[in-house]
């Protein structure tokens, strides 16, 4: 196993409620650094949204093609 074991979970669980780490994050300040972040989740490439449409349509027409093909069989 990892290591994790139930006991070490809790323990693990009340150190974080007492740290409050979320209490201590700011963000960026700067107009430069809210413009980097905002980026953060930008998805491109092969990834973006366009394209796993499109591969979407071309999976979804091969599947129409090959029924057509066993239709006129």
């Amino acid at each position: 196993m990892n290591g994790w074991n139930l006991e070490r979970r809790k323990r693990q669980s009340e150190l974080i409620r007492r740290w409050k780490p979320w209490e201590k994050t700011t963000g960026p300040k700067t107009d430069e650094g809210k413009k980097r972040v905002s980026h953060n989740a930008y998805k491109h490439g092969m990834r973006s949204a366009e394209v796993r449409e499109l591969e979407r349509l071309m999976s979804d027409m091969k599947r129409a093609e090959r029924a057509a093909r066993k239709l006129v069989r």
